[in-house]
C-alpha cells in the first residue's frame, strides 16, 4: 500500500512511519517543521532528543534499509498538496499536519486565526487534491475526542439516533469543543462528512484520546525517538506529571483535578490507525472511530504517576494543585463509546501503570534536559486572558 503521511515529523507521524514501512507498505510523507519552530518560541524542546529530519532519514535508511519519500511544505498550501499528491498518487492519506496545541490556539488572536486558517484549508486541500487525482483513496484524518466537549450524556461514535416531534432520524452528536484549536477539528469533521456526502470520498475521521508514552516496538528496534513536550504549550497532563515527579517538584493538576478524558499510549495509538488503514471504509463510506482505551480524571492520573514514582526509585512524589487557566468543567459526567476498533481487533498492549513506569525509567535519562525546561511547565496561557497579539 501507498501511504502518504502528512505531519510526519510529528509525535505521532513518526512512529506511524516505522510501523507502516516496517509492514513493507511504502511511505511518503510532508511537514513543515511547524512544531518544531513554535516549541522553540516558547522556549521548550524536546525532552527525548530528536534529530533534523534529514538525519532521521539518514539514520533510518542506515538501521532498515528503507527510505521515505519526503517534501517539505505546507499542507495549507494548496499547489503544494495538490502536486504531491498528483506525483505519489497515494492509496491511503494519513492526516496530521495540523497545528495540534489547544493552548497554543488561545494565546491570542494571531495564534487564534494561525489554527483556523491553517488547519481547516489543509483539510479542505487534502479533500479537493484527493477528488483531483486520486478520488477512490482513503482519507484517515485524526481528529480528537475533544470535539465533543464533556456532555452530560453518553457519547456515540459520532453518530446517534434522535427523536424529536414524533420523528427519528440518524445525526452527528452535537460537537461541544473546549478551544479554537478543538473547533477547527469540528469544522474539519463537518467538512470531511460533506465531501463524502457529494463526492463518495472514503474517510476514517478519528476521535483521537490523549496519547502518552516515549516507545513503541519500532523505537524500541531502531533507537529512533520521538519527541516528548512537556510545557503548558505543547505537552500533555501526563507528560507533565512524569517529568515533574522526575525532577522532584510537586505534580500540578489544574484545578479540582475532576476533569476526564479518554487516554491510550502511543504503541495503541499506532496500532489503531494502522488497523484503520489496513481496514479502509468502503467506497462512499464516512465513518467515526472514538480511539481511546481507558478514561481518567487528571486527578487519577496525578496520584498513578506518584504511586508508580516512589514505588520504582524510592522516592517520594507530591501532588499539589494550581489555578486552573482554562475554562472547562473540572467535575462532569463522561462516558464515550469505542467498539468499533475492537471489531477490528484491536487489544490493549499494556496498562497505564506499565507504561507510566516505562516513561518515568526513559525520562529518568533525560533528567538534565527536563531540569532545563521546569520554567515553561507551569501554566502561563489564561483562557480568559487572551490578548490581541
Amino acid at each position: 500500500m501507498r501511504v502518504l503521511i502528512l505531519g510526519i515529523d510529528g509525535y505521532i507521524g513518526w512512529p506511524l512511519a516505522l510501523r507502516e514501512i516496517t509492514k513493507g507498505n511504502t511511505v511518503a510523507g510532508v511537514d513543515s517543521f511547524f512544531t518544531r519552530k513554535r516549541v522553540k518560541e516558547v522556549n521548550s524542546d524536546s525532552v527525548t532528543p530528536i534529530p533534523s529530519f534529514p538525519e532521521r532519514l539518514k539514520r533510518l535508511k542506515e538501521k532498515t534499509g528503507k527510505t521515505i519519500n519526503f517534501y517539505r511544505g505546507d499542507a495549507s498550501d494548496p499547489k503544494f498538496i495538490f502536486d504531491v499528491i498528483k506525483k505519489e498518487k497515494p492509496e491511503a492519506i494519513v492526516h496530521l499536519a495540523e497545528q495540534r496545541s489547544a493552548p497554543y490556539s488561545m494565546l491570542g488572536l494571531k495564534q487564534a486565526t494561525d489554527t483556523m486558517v491553517k488547519n481547516i484549508v489543509s483539510t479542505l486541500n487534502l479533500i479537493y487534491a484527493v477528488k483531483e487525482y486520486v478520488p477512490d483513496a482513503h482519507i484517515l484524518k485524526l481528529g480528537t475526542m475533544g470535539e465533543y466537549g464533556t456532555p452530560n450524556v453518553d457519547i456515540p461514535e459520532g453518530f446517534f439516533e434522535v427523536e424529536y416531534n414524533g420523528r427519528k432520524d440518524f445525526l452527528p452528536f452535537p460537537k461541544q469543543a473546549g478551544s479554537w484549536y478543538h473547533w477547527t477539528k469540528v469544522h474539519d469533521s463537518n467538512n470531511l462528512m460533506f465531501a463524502n456526502r457529494v463526492w463518495k470520498t472514503r474517510i476514517t475521521d478519528v476521535m483521537q484520546g490523549v496519547v502518552y508514552g516515549t516507545r513503541t516496538k519500532e523505537i524500541d528496534e531502531t533507537g529512533l525517538f520521538t519527541r516528548f513536550d512537556i510545557d503548558e504549550v505543547w505537552g500533555t497532563a501526563l507528560n507533565r506529571f512524569c517529568s515533574q515527579a522526575v525532577i522532584g517538584v510537586p505534580l500540578t493538576p489544574y484545578g479540582k483535578g475532576g476533569q476526564t478524558r479518554g487516554f491510550l499510549s502511543l504503541e495503541d495509538s499506532i496500532t489503531c490507525l494502522d488497523l484503520a488503514l489496513s481496514n479502509p471504509p468502503d467506497h462512499g463510506e464516512y465513518r467515526v472511530f472514538n480511539q481511546f482505551d481507558e478514561h481518567y480524571s487528571v486527578m487519577q492520573l496525578a496520584r498513578m504517576v506518584k504511586e508508580v514514582y516512589e514505588r520504582d526509585f524510592h522516592e517520594k512524589a507530591e501532588i499539589r494543585s494550581v489555578p486552573n487557566p482554562r475554562v472547562e468543567a473540572e467535575e462532569h459526567y463522561y462516558n464515550p463509546a469505542h467498539v468499533k476498533l475492537a471489531e477490528l481487533g484491536y487489544r490493549r498492549s499494556r496498562e497505564l501503570q506499565e507504561e507510566t513506569s516505562i516513561i518515568l525509567k526513559d525520562l529518568s535519562s533525560f533528567k538534565d534536559r527536563i531540569e532545563n525546561l521546569k520554567g515553561v511547565i507551569y501554566p502561563r496561557t489564561f483562557w480568559k486572558e487572551s490578548p490581541l497579539n
